[in-house]
């Protein structure tokens, strides 16, 4: 299978402190890829960069070998226009901790606006796609509820839908779960497994570990803004090499 992230020697720094130290990784079409790790240790930060929604101050990412963010004149680099980053990012869909949905629009209405606004498509084409994959995530016969009506569960899914809709290449999931309670997180855990048995491509930062070990083609461990470790789940998850990531992974599974 071809490459579908490449990231090659990232830095990135807020100010004086150095989140990211040369991180480089390589994600296959079709692979699930789980990244662990510490609060602070650039997780989210390096999935941020993927799309551009940050900014990094050295080194290249590509997306389906497309430089991400910049483009080289003269032999160097320069920032694309917002218009064209966004562009990019059409291809790139992201699900947050929080969901971010338009409290005045109901479950449908969220997902058809990206499809109406960015794509371009006409109000029915946006509907039929929307009711598709809202039925697709088991919410089918909540279209016309608004976010406050929905559980915080049902909210996270709908947000899934919408990244669905905008038929992106590439799912990158920033700890998805972890704003949830306890007894919501496993129908949000159930969508994004079904994702990956259909063969999407996805980056998922998070504490599910459980999640981790069943889905993901490869385990990637993080700290300090570097990769310490990374293999399948049963070398990184169940036989750990590295003394960082067993204590993060003692700690996690107490």
């Amino acid at each position: 299978m071809g490459s579908m992230v490449y990231a090659q020697g990232v830095h990135k720094s807020f100010g004086s402190h150095h989140v990211l130290k040369g991180l480089s990784l390589k994600v296959r079409q079709g692979e699930v890829v789980c990244i662990l790790g510490a609060s602070g240790s650039g997780k989210s930060t390096f999935l941020r960069t993927i799309n551009h929604l940050e900014r990094i101050d050295s080194g290249r990412i590509f997306v389906e070998d497309v430089l991400i963010g910049y483009e080289a004149r003269g032999g160097r680099l320069h920032e694309m226009r917002e218009r064209d980053i966004c562009r990019q990012r059409q291809r790139i869909g992201m699900v947050f901790q929080h969901f971010n949905l338009f409290a005045h629009k109901t479950a449908l209405e969220n997902v058809m606006e990206g499809q109406i606004q960015v794509l371009g498509r006409s109000p029915r084409e946006a509907e039929q796609r929307g009711r598709k994959l809202l039925d697709r995530v088991g919410l089918g016969d909540h279209c016309d509820h608004y976010p406050k009506q929905l559980s915080g569960g049902q909210q996270q899914r709908v947000a899934i839908a919408r990244s669905l809709a905008m038929d992106p290449q590439l799912m990158l999931f920033d700890e998805p779960t972890s704003a949830l309670d306890p007894e919501l997180v496993a129908d949000v855990l159930a969508v994004m497994r079904d994702l990956a048995e259909q063969g999407m491509t996805m980056i998922v930062v998070t504490h599910e570990i459980g999640f981790a070990r069943e889905v993901a083609d490869t385990v990637v461990f993080m700290a300090d803004g570097v990769i310490v470790e990374q293999g399948s789940p049963a070398e990184v998850i169940d036989n750990p090499q590295e003394e960082r990531t067993r204590q993060f992974l003692a700690n996690v599974l107490k």
